[in-house]
């Protein structure tokens, strides 16, 4: 609530916020238009969790316990889902190999320490995999200077290149230094912004975070997650020319997936949010809705 002394200013500061509910909703319709396609309906539905932090004891919006990861992968189990990674999406998109009966993908989003110290034993217990979407200078600064507490750390390159040789992971982009609101809207186009400029820009982030991955861990990421789920079609040449072959939103609606590539750029996913318990979690996210 605005603790206001001048009607003048308390107006102003109501019209600036309304316009900014006015472009975020804006954004959101763009963003459906940009993704969305009327899926044939022997499409295979394939619902994606969007994870970020795994704690001991701490929940929000964007944490969940380590219990409640475990509950989840029960749940999944007992249920008869089978985890399916990027590159048995992509094999399937192009007539080779199936998908399980009833496929899920999980994804981590912002590469937490605890994606590797408590998400991945559990992993392992389950026999299932999952996606790791890191941020490069999350790893070259905050995970150097303080690597390693469960609640709050990133990962180091050597953390990354473990999860990737577990066997039970496969480490994506989360861009290199988009993960901020400062400028831009993640790695979204900014108004008025030129194409070509765009281009330059989000090419060299993206490439900045390959190449680091590279020398540090011999990784080639092909999986891109859009920061905050802000996403824009002038984004997808530059993804195709670098390598990507799947992209994830923040969109929580239903996937189908068919045997064209070009399905898996903008998948939409479900953040397990920790206020919900699995059941009330999964009871949405499998509704097809």
């Amino acid at each position: 609530m605005y603790r206001c002394y001048n009607p003048k200013r308390f107006l102003k500061l109501l019209l600036l916020d309304s316009i900014g509910v006015i472009i975020l909703l804006l954004c959101m319709q763009i963003g459906k238009l940009v993704f969305s396609a009327e899926m044939p309906p022997d499409g295979v539905f394939l619902p994606v969790v969007m994870y970020h932090s795994v704690t001991p004891s701490t929940t929000s919006d964007y944490q969940i316990t380590q219990e409640m990861l475990r509950q989840d992968l029960e749940y999944l189990s007992t249920n008869g889902f089978e985890t399916v990674s990027v590159k048995e999406l992509l094999d399937y998109t192009n007539g080779i190999g199936g998908l399980p009966e009833k496929p899920v993908m999980l994804t981590f989003d912002d590469g937490f320490y605890n994606n590797l110290s408590l998400a991945l034993p559990l992993l392992e217990e389950y026999d299932m995999c999952a996606v790791v979407s890191v941020v490069g200078k999350f790893t070259d600064v905050n995970a150097a200077n303080d690597p390693h507490s469960d609640q709050y750390s990133y990962l180091t390159w050597e953390d990354i290149r473990l999860l990737e040789e577990s066997g039970h992971v496969e480490i994506g982009s989360h861009t290199y230094d988009l993960h901020s609101m400062d400028n831009r809207a993640g790695c979204s186009i900014m108004y008025g912004e030129d194409a070509e400029h765009y281009k330059a820009m989000l090419t060299q982030d993206l490439q900045q975070l390959q190449d680091r991955m590279q020398e540090e861990t011999g990784i080639n990421p092909t999986a891109f997650a859009y920061p905050f789920g802000y996403i824009c079609k002038e984004s997808i040449p530059v993804l195709k020319e670098l390598g990507f072959v799947c992209s994830f939103t923040c969109y929580e609606r239903p996937n189908y997936i068919t045997q064209n590539p070009e399905c898996l750029f903008g998948l939409d996913r479900y953040n397990r949010s920790g206020a919900v318990s699995t059941e009330a979690f999964f009871e949405k996210v499998l509704s097809k809705e």
